[in-house]
C-alpha cells in the first residue's frame, strides 16, 4: 500500500491541496477553495479555505503534510495568540514610504543587500511593520509575535485549528523574505526587525529543511513548510542551470544558486531556498492579471485575446505596453499606472493591443532574467508555469524574448506538489536512526520544448526599454 502525503498551496488567490504518493510523487487526490480578492485577509479565512479544500475525506490515509505559502505577508498576534489585524499581504503597497525611510536609516540599499540579500520594498514584511506602528499604534501595541502566512497556516495544522502552547516554526526560504534575516549569516537580524517595529517581538523557529513542525491531533507528521517560490523550486525538481518563469497573480523569475545574492539596485531577491541553498529571485508585480484586463478591456476572454495576439506580428506594430496596473515592484515603482507607447492610427487594432500586453508582461520578466545572469546564476533553460503559462500566446512571446530554451512543464500545482515533496521528504527524516536527514525524494515531471520565430525580441525589448525610460527615467 502506497504511503500518502499532502501539499498545500496557500496562494493568494486560493488554497489548493493536492495528495501525492510519497515514492513517485503522482498525484491521487486534490481539492481547492477560493480566497478574496484583497491586499489584506483575515488569516482565519485561510484556514476556512483550507478546511474546505480538505472536506469529503481529502486527507483520509495522509501520513505527512506541508504548506507552501504566499510570501512576506504580515500576520500579528497578540499575548492569546489571537489575530491582531488582517494580514497585510505581499501585493499591498501602502507601506512604500516605510520601506523608503528603512532603507535610508540603515545606511542605504547596500547595506540592507549586504545585511539580509534584499532591499526592503513594500511587499517586504519589515516595510508592513514600520506602517503597523506608525499608523495604526493601538494595534501594533497588542503585537507580540508576528508570523507569515504559511507560518500561521502550519500552526493552525498542527494545533488542529487551535495555536494554544504550538511551537511555531518557519523555515528559511519563507523568513529569507521578511527583511530581518539574513540569507548569509543564517540567522534573524533582530536589530532589523526592531528598527522596523520599534521594538522586540517574538518569532517562529527556524526549522531545518526536512525538520519536523510537529504532529497534528491525529497524529499526521507536518513539515516546517516554505514560501510559495521555494515550494515551487522544490515541486519542479530544481537544479543548477534551470530558471523557472511564473506568471500567476505576479510574475516571478528564480535559480537555484550554491551562493547567496547581495544586489543592491534591488532588482533580484536574494532569498534562501528550502533545500539549503539559495533562490535568488526577481518579482513584478502584474503577471496573469494584465491579460485578463485587456482581455477585458478588448471585450473579450483569455481565449479570445490569446487568438488576437496570435493574429498580431511580432513588436504589435510599434506598440508597446509598461504593464504596471497595481503599481509595480520590480522595478520600484508602488505609485506607477499602466502606459501604452507607439500608438497610432495604423496599429491602433484589437489584435496589435493584445500582442502587446503579452510582449509588455513578459519584457520585465525578461529584464529580471538578465539581472540573474548578471549577478552569476547560471541559466541553462527557462520552465514556464502558472496559469498564464498555459496561453500559446504567451508561450510563443515567451519563447522568442527569453534568450535561452523554454520548455512548459506538464500542467500541475507545483507550488503544491513542492509542499507534498517535502512533507515526504521530512517523513523520511523521521525515521533516521541518530537525527540523520534522508535524501530528498526524486520527483520527476515531462517538459515540452518551445519553438520560435527567431530575430524580433531585441527590437521589442529596445521598444519597451525606450518607452520605460521615457515614462519613469529608469
Amino acid at each position: 500500500m502506497s504511503t500518502l502525503v499532502a501539499g498545500v498551496d496557500s496562494s493568494t488567490q486560493s488554497t489548493k491541496v493536492i495528495v501525492c504518493d510519497a515514492e513517485t510523487g503522482d498525484v491521487v487526490r486534490e481539492g481547492r477553495a477560493a480566497h478574496p480578492d484583497s491586499t489584506e485577509v483575515d488569516p482565519a479565512l485561510w484556514w476556512a479555505a483550507f478546511e474546505a479544500a480538505t472536506s469529503g475525506g481529502l486527507l483520509d490515509g495522509v501520513e505527512a503534510i506541508s504548506v507552501a505559502g504566499q510570501q512576506h505577508g504580515m500576520v500579528t498576534l497578540d499575548e492569546h495568540r489571537e489575530v491582531v489585524r488582517p494580514a497585510l499581504l505581499w501585493n499591498d503597497t501602502r507601506s512604500a514610504a516605510s520601506a523608503q525611510e528603512l532603507v535610508s536609516e540603515l545606511g542605504g540599499p547596500q547595506a540592507w543587500a549586504d545585511a539580509t540579500g534584499t532591499v526592503p520594498i513594500a511587499s517586504i514584511t519589515v516595510t508592513k511593520l514600520r506602517w503597523l506602528a506608525r499608523h495604526e499604534p493601538d494595534r501594533a501595541a497588542r503585537v507580540r509575535e508576528v508570523l507569515l502566512p504559511h507560518d500561521w497556516l502550519t500552526a493552525k495544522i498542527v494545533g488542529g485549528g487551535d495555536l494554544t502552547g504550538v511551537r511555531l516554526v518557519t523555515d528559511r526560504g519563507d523568513a529569507s523574505g521578511t527583511g530581518y534575516w539574513s540569507s548569509r549569516e543564517e540567522r534573524y537580524r533582530t536589530d532589523l526587525l526592531e528598527l522596523g517595529f520599534g521594538r522586540a517581538l517574538a518569532l517562529p523557529d527556524v526549522a531545518g529543511p526536512a525538520e519536523a513542525a510537529g504532529r497534528t491531533p491525529s497524529g499526521v507528521l507536518v513539515g516546517p513548510g516554505t514560501g510559495d517560490n521555494m515550494g515551487a523550486a522544490l515541486g519542479l525538481g530544481l537544479g543548477p542551470g534551470d530558471i523557472v518563469v511564473s506568471l500567476g497573480t505576479s510574475g516571478t523569475v528564480f535559480g537555484v544558486s550554491e551562493r547567496p545574492t547581495a544586489d543592491a539596485s534591488g532588482f533580484v531577491a536574494g532569498f534562501a531556498d528550502a533545500t539549503g541553498r539559495y533562490l535568488p529571485l526577481v518579482c513584478t508585480l502584474n503577471a496573469a492579471r494584465v491579460l485578463t484586463s485587456m482581455a477585458a478591456m478588448l471585450g473579450t476572454d483569455l481565449v479570445g485575446l490569446e487568438r488576437l495576439a496570435l493574429s498580431a506580428e511580432p513588436g504589435a506594430g510599434g506598440l508597446s505596453l509598461l504593464p504596471y496596473l497595481d503599481g509595480e515592484r520590480t522595478p520600484d515603482l508602488p505609485d506607477a499606472t499602466g502606459t501604452l507607447g507607439g500608438l497610432t492610427r495604423l496599429n491602433s487594432t484589437p489584435e496589435n493591443l493584445a500582442r502587446a500586453a503579452v510582449e509588455g508582461m513578459l519584457c520585465g520578466l525578461a529584464d529580471g532574467l538578465d539581472a540573474l545572469r548578471e549577478h552569476g546564476v547560471p541559466v541553462g533553460r527557462v520552465l514556464l508555469i502558472g496559469g498564464a503559462a498555459r496561453s500559446l500566446a504567451v508561450q510563443e512571446v515567451a519563447a522568442g524574448l527569453f534568450g535561452a530554451p523554454v520548455e512548459v512543464p506538464s500542467a500541475g500545482e507545483y507550488v503544491a506538489l513542492g509542499a507534498a515533496r517535502q512533507a515526504a521528504w521530512a517523513l523520511a527524516t523521521s525515521s533516521e536512526a541518530d537525527g540523520a536527514t534522508s535524501e530528498l525524494p526524486t520527483w520527476t515531471r515531462p517538459t515540452s520544448p518551445l519553438t520560435t520565430r527567431g530575430g524580433w525580441a531585441p527590437g521589442v525589448r529596445s521598444t519597451y526599454r525606450r518607452l520605460r525610460e521615457q515614462v519613469h527615467g529608469i
